[in-house]
């Protein structure tokens, strides 16, 4: 594959999302370096972390600089769909890793893919999976959960919609709510879990602590600093018993689906056989 480093990173009149380094700024690439000096404009989580970015990588940014972050990213999704529509460059970047992943440009990129403004990504560090790709849990599945809601019966109210979640889940938290939350977690999903904390990737003081939610709430006792990727383990389907979804599968069932279909959604949901679930539906199928 071909690499002409005379044409731009981004063509004139779209939007491209561009992963920053989540720790190490030896992580970022070529691409990234030229896109910020190429960019007519940049639109950042925050212009003062951009700026020292640029300094580390040794790049001028030689477009506009505008803030776009949780608090202004509504009100500023027209300007900055209208100066792509203009046939400028606009990048989008976060503080750490890929834009729209529980950061900024969600709104942005919706909006765009509505109007028929080009969105492109430069890849790049993933705090996400470079944490499932460490954790030693199942990746062939997985979800990404961001931050749990800080109101607690949210919280509670999430945490039992996944307490039968088959996949491996990533999560981002705060140091100083960790512990709390890993607490809440064990209540829920029982503290014999499996799960891994990975603190500060990346960076100098990187730390992966394995064990159970039970470790890993003994682990966050004292103050804890950084960054904290958590990746808990899915449920295990040996835990389940398939009577306890027959009636799912049957309310799929009289609802218009295939028993086979409606017994497979719920396989697919849960981790179960799905023959299982097909033979203890077909039992207690009314004649």
């Amino acid at each position: 594959m071909s690499n002409d480093t005379d044409q731009p990173v981004q063509r004139s009149g779209s939007i491209l999302l561009a992963a920053t380094p989540i720790g190490d700024t030896e992580d970022a690439s070529p691409r990234l370096i030229r896109a910020l000096a190429e960019a007519d404009l940049v639109a950042a989580e925050d212009t003062r972390r951009l700026l020292k970015l640029a300094s580390r990588l040794g790049v001028r940014i030689n477009g506009d600089i505008k803030s776009l972050h949780e608090h202004n990213e509504r009100e500023r999704v027209d300007d900055v769909l209208g100066r792509a529509l203009d046939g400028e460059r606009v990048l989008i970047v976060s503080d750490a890793g890929m834009p729209t992943i529980s950061d900024p440009g969600y709104r942005v990129v919706s909006a765009a893919a509505k109007r028929g403004v080009p969105v492109s990504a430069l890849p790049g560090p993933s705090a996400v999976l470079t944490a499932l790709s460490v954790s030693g849990l199942p990746t062939d599945r997985f979800c990404f959960e961001g931050f749990m809601p800080r109101k607690e019966g949210e919280r509670d109210r999430r945490l039992e919609e996944l307490k039968d979640e088959p996949r491996t889940m990533v999560f981002f938290d705060s140091p100083k709510r960790i512990h709390e939350s890993l607490t809440h977690m064990a209540n829920v999903f029982g503290g014999a879990r499996e799960a891994v904390l990975c603190r500060e990737l990346t960076k100098t003081y990187e730390e992966i602590i394995r064990g159970d939610l039970n470790h890993l709430i003994y682990q966050t006792r004292d103050e804890v600093r950084g960054e904290i990727t958590l990746v808990v383990a899915g449920a295990n389907a040996a835990d389940k018993d398939a009577e306890d979804y027959v009636a799912k599968v049957l309310a799929l069932h009289e609802g218009g689906m295939r028993l086979k279909a409606a017994a497979k959604l719920v396989s697919d949901e849960t981790g179960l056989r799905k023959n299982e679930l097909y033979r203890a539906a077909l039992a207690r199928k009314p004649e």
